[in-house]
C-alpha cells in the first residue's frame, strides 16, 4: 500500500478564477502534483529494496529524489488550502486571524513589509521553486523562506503555514513568462483562516523541537 496519497482538492477547478484558471488548477493538481506522490512513494519501495539487498550504490540519489518528492506532496498539499475564491484582503482581528496578523506585523513590521518580502522571495526564486511564509520555532517569529526546487535553503524546523508555488507550471499557461503578475495576483486568493489555523497549530507544536542550550 503507497505511504502516501493524493488529496482530494478542496474546491472545483473553477474555484480560483480569475486568478488561476481551470484548466492550470486541473493540471496542476491531477498531473504535477500526483507526480510527487508517486515519486515519493516509488522512492521509498526503492529504499526499501536497497535495505533488503544491501546496495547502496544509488543512496545519495534517492535521498535526494526522497526530499525532492516528499517536499513538493507536501507543499502542494499546503498550497491548496493556503487558496480560496473568498480570499484575499489583508488578515484582521475581525475577521477571527488577530493573532496571524499581530505576529507578521511583530516578525515584518507591517503588513506592507511583509507582503512586499514574501512577493519578491517568490518572484525572484532563480528556476523552480518557491515563496514561503514560515513559523520558526527557535525564535517564535514568522520568517520568509526562498525555496529552491521543494526541499533547497530551507531553515531546519521551519514549519510553513503559507506558500506560493513558482514554479512554471503553475502559471504559465496564463501568464505567460510574467512570473511577477502571477505572485502578485495571489494575494486576491490567500485563505488567511487557513493560514490562522496553520500558524495556531505550529505554536502549539514547537516544544517538540529539542534545541541545543
Amino acid at each position: 500500500m503507497a505511504t502516501y496519497t493524493l488529496p482530494e482538492l478542496p474546491y472545483d477547478y473553477a474555484a480560483l478564477e480569475p486568478v488561476i484558471n481551470p484548466q492550470i488548477v486541473e493540471l496542476h493538481h491531477d498531473k504535477h502534483h500526483a507526480a510527487y506522490v508517486k515519486g515519493a512513494n516509488d522512492t521509498l519501495e526503492q529504499l526499501e529494496e536497497a535495505r533488503d539487498k544491501g546496495a547502496w550504490g544509488a543512496i545519495n540519489g534517492l535521498q535526494k529524489n526522497l526530499a525532492f518528492h516528499l517536499s513538493g506532496h507536501i507543499l502542494h498539499s499546503i498550497y491548496w488550502h493556503n487558496m480560496s475564491g473568498d480570499g484575499g484582503g489583508e488578515p484582521l482581528a475581525a475577521d477571527g486571524v488577530g493573532d496571524l496578523a499581530d505576529a507578521i506585523a511583530e516578525s515584518f513590521g507591517s503588513y506592507a513589509g511583509f507582503t512586499s518580502q514574501l512577493t519578491k522571495a517568490a518572484a525572484t526564486t532563480q528556476g523552480s521553486g518557491w515563496g514561503v511564509l514560515a513559523y520558526e520555532p527557535v525564535s517564535g517569529k514568522l520568517i520568509v523562506e526562498q525555496v529552491y526546487d521543494h526541499q533547497g535553503n530551507v531553515g531546519q524546523g521551519s514549519v510553513p503555514i503559507l506558500v506560493f508555488d513558482a514554479w512554471e507550471h503553475a502559471f504559465y499557461l496564463q501568464y505567460k513568462n510574467q512570473k511577477v503578475d502571477f505572485i502578485e495576483a495571489m494575494w486576491r486568493v490567500v485563505n488567511w483562516q487557513d493560514v490562522a489555523k496553520r500558524y495556531a497549530a505550529a505554536k502549539e507544536r514547537a516544544d517538540v523541537l529539542l534545541l541545543a542550550p
